[in-house]
C-alpha cells in the first residue's frame, strides 16, 4: 500500500529562493505599467527603490527567529501563580489575499509553570508574525504555538482584534469593521471563568 507524498516544506527565508533586488525593483515597475502609469516618470522614478525598501521592513519577520526571543527565561518567579498579560500590543500585518494591510492591537497572557520570559520578549513575537503575510487567524495561531512551544506555561490566551484594509478599501467597502480572533490552551480554555477574567482585563 504506497502513502501520499509529503508535500514539500517551503522555507520562506532561504536566500536562494528569493528573487534579486533588481528583479524586485522590476516587478514594482511592471506593476506601476498595468496600472496604467508610466514608470519613467519623475514622479515615479524612486517609487520602485521606496516600495521594495517598504517590503523589506514590512516583511523582515521571515528573516526573524520567535524560538530564540523566547530562548532566555527565568525560573525564579517567587511563588507567582497568576497570569502574565500584555495589553494593546501594536499589530502591523498584511493579508495573504490581496497583500493589504491589518492594524489593530493583540492581547497575551500566559500562566507560567517553571519560567517565565521578559515581557518585551512576548511583543517582540507578536511583532515577527505580524510582519509576515497571513491571515489573522494564522497569526493568532502562531503567536499562541511559539509560546506554548518554548515556555511550556500551564496556559496561554491571546486576542488579536484588527482592521482589514482589503474589507474597508475595495470590495464591500465597510469601514470602522473589526475582526476579533481568539485562542486558549491549557488552563484557560479548560476554565471559562480563567479565559473570562483574561478578556475582561484585555479589553480593560
Amino acid at each position: 500500500m504506497s502513502s501520499t507524498p509529503a508535500k514539500p516544506v517551503l522555507v520562506a527565508n532561504e536566500a536562494s529562493k528569493r528573487p534579486s533586488r533588481e528583479q524586485a525593483l522590476e516587478a514594482v515597475r511592471t506593476l506601476i505599467a498595468w496600472a496604467g502609469d508610466n514608470p519613467d516618470r519623475p514622479g515615479l522614478l524612486d517609487t520602485p527603490k521606496r516600495v521594495v525598501d517598504a517590503y523589506g521592513e514590512w516583511f523582515d519577520g521571515y528573516d526573524a527567529d520567535a524560538g530564540k526571543e523566547l530562548s532566555r527565561t527565568f525560573e525564579d518567579v517567587t511563588g507567582y501563580d497568576d497570569m502574565v498579560i500584555l495589553r494593546d500590543i501594536e499589530v502591523e500585518s498584511h493579508c495573504e489575499h490581496h497583500l493589504a494591510p491589518f492594524l489593530g492591537k493583540a492581547y497575551v497572557a500566559y500562566l507560567p509553570g517553571e519560567k517565565v520570559v521578559g515581557i518585551s520578549k512576548l511583543a517582540r513575537v507578536v511583532e515577527i508574525f505580524a510582519r509576515r503575510l497571513q491571515n489573522q487567524e494564522t497569526l493568532t495561531n502562531d503567536i499562541i504555538d511559539a509560546i506554548e512551544s518554548h515556555l511550556q506555561p500551564k496556559g496561554v490566551a491571546v486576542l488579536v482584534d484588527a482592521a482589514h484594509q482589503c474589507m474597508t478599501t475595495r470590495g464591500v467597502h465597510h469601514r470602522h469593521v473589526s475582526t476579533i480572533t481568539t485562542r486558549f490552551t491549557g488552563a484557560f480554555k479548560d476554565d471559562p471563568a480563567l479565559a473570562e477574567r483574561f478578556l475582561k482585563l484585555a479589553r480593560g
